[in-house]
């Protein structure tokens, strides 16, 4: 059974309008201390386990970066991906949350790197925001993030860490009492001074930035999430507990395929997704496709493996294509990774053990260390089966997305963990208590950014606690709605989806 989910959500209305959230969550907070048992009052700090930040910085600079007169463009790094038309994803939070006090801390993995205004093959334009940080306490929040930037009008170079990027409006929003998983929507960012600094002097201080949505998974400091571990693949061990020689113990490969393929399918064009089987695994920017099984062959540097899991995208415009079967083989220092092709429509093929891309392996690389063998994002280049696989839309030569590859030669040699984006579900835009024109400007806002929908098994928002009082809670909110509108407020308050 799914755990709850604590979701919040950004508060912006008139001082009319907070005053009387404020009423409203003095009473429900009140009734909540009646009816919680006395033990909850004293509930246990909890680690922050899991989840990504959604953020798109500033959607006009994105714009800027891209248009006619910088010429540029971003790259990821460090597994962050993209959601949506505009936004970043960063991964692998790692924090504290204190229910008590409601001080929450949040750390995430993965950056982005802005270049344009390119001149004698030097960017002028340069600025990578990586590692985002949020923190909540005392009613108010701060984005930190590690920024390298080039001063705009200098080219000065400068590199700071946890630099406090933007102040993020957390008014109206209670941050005690969360037990399950916590998500933060849509919360409005504003530009620090330091930050202003950091962004290479684009922007002035206090300029509004895209809002940040977020969502984390919550474990207790004394032991785990009560979610289960995920467990190796099991093999029957050799006689004498040793590896046979050339034998593969274990062995992922992560590949996004391309990232402007995954940003077509899910866009306002095709209007797709993607569905992985098999044992593959969704990292954010990458699919993985696990248990790989094969032989290694250390003195030639020769690899041969096998792996489990298929990814399917669909969509309009007769988009339908599944990869399956994966393998990759390495020899003679060139890698190439094959797959079962089947796709539809009037381009649509069949192929089998099709070799999609290749890339560089070089020998140096390919030598064990504590019992692996890894090649870390390595750039790859689509092949002419490649080509055909995707109906023509990338030429033979194109560069797909890097890929990744650890295969353990030792039984004790561990995979690297994928990008955690955690369990709860994904953040959606907020549009609880604003004004009616608010929130229709808002859904004017969503519906041109064709945001995926949000998945079907989520669960609803939990403000506070989850208990035998929870009849009583929503009688009296409800109560309290309906004199409010027979007083006549001047601002109705808009429900939160």
């Amino acid at each position: 059974m799914p755990s709850s989910c604590t979701r919040w959500s950004s508060s912006s209305g008139r001082a009319r309008g907070v005053a009387t959230r404020a009423g409203a969550v003095a009473v429900l907070t009140a009734l909540t201390g009646a009816l919680l048992p006395a033990a909850a009052a004293h509930a246990e700090d909890r680690a922050v386990r899991g989840g990504r930040l959604d953020w798109g910085i500033k959607s006009s600079f994105q714009s800027y970066v891209t248009g006619p007169i910088a010429r540029g463009g971003s790259t990821l790094q460090g597994g962050a991906a993209t959601v949506g038309g505009s936004q970043f994803r960063f991964h692998s939070a790692k924090g504290a949350y204190d229910p008590e006090s409601g001080k929450f801390s949040a750390g995430f993995s993965g950056g982005v790197r802005f270049t344009g205004h390119k001149k004698g093959g030097v960017y002028e334009l340069d600025l990578t925001i990586s590692n985002p940080t949020v923190r909540v306490a005392g009613g108010s929040g701060t984005l930190y993030a590690d920024m390298v930037s080039k001063r705009k009008g200098s080219g000065k170079v400068t590199s700071a860490a946890r630099v406090p990027l933007a102040s993020l409006d957390v008014s109206g929003i209670d941050m005690t009492g969360g037990t399950g998983p916590i998500a933060l929507n849509n919360l409005p960012a504003k530009l620090t001074s330091q930050g202003a600094k950091a962004f290479a002097g684009y922007y002035a201080a206090g300029t509004a930035l895209d809002p940040v949505s977020l969502s984390t998974d919550l474990a207790t400091k004394s032991g785990g999430s009560g979610e289960p571990s995920p467990k190796r693949s099991e093999r029957p061990e050799p006689s004498g507990g040793r590896a046979k020689a050339g034998r593969i113990e274990d062995a992922a490969v992560d590949w996004g395929v391309r990232r402007t393929f995954r940003e077509y399918v899910t866009g306002p064009i095709a209007k797709g997704r993607w569905k992985l089987t098999g044992g593959a695994e969704d990292g954010g920017a990458l699919f993985r496709f696990p248990r790989g099984e094969g032989s290694y062959d250390a003195k030639k540097r020769k690899l041969d493996a096998d792996f489990a899991g298929a990814v399917r995208f669909t969509g309009k415009h007769g988009l339908d294509l599944a990869l399956s079967k994966v393998a990759v083989e390495v020899k003679d220092g060139k890698g190439t990774l094959s797959a079962d092709v089947d796709s539809k429509g009037d381009r649509g093929v069949t192929l089998r053990n099709a070799p999609l891309v290749t890339f560089a392996a070089p020998e140096g690389q390919l030598k064990p260390k504590g019992g692996l063998v890894s090649l870390t994002e390595v750039p790859s280049k689509l092949t002419a089966d490649g080509a055909r696989a995707f109906g023509g839309m990338y030429k033979a030569g194109s560069a797909m997305d890097p890929l990744s590859l650890a295969v353990a030669v030792d039984a004790d040699a561990k995979l690297p963990a994928l990008p955690d984006l955690g369990s709860s579900p994904a953040p959606r835009s907020a549009r609880a208590e604003r004004s009616e024109d608010t929130a229709r400007s808002e859904r004017k806002t969503e519906k041109a950014a064709d945001a995926p929908p949000a998945s079907s098994d989520s669960s609803n928002a939990v403000p506070i606690g989850v208990g035998a009082g929870v009849a009583v809670l929503l009688a009296a909110a409800v109560a309290f709605g309906v004199v409010r509108k027979r007083r006549g407020a001047d601002a109705s308050d808009a429900s939160d989806s």
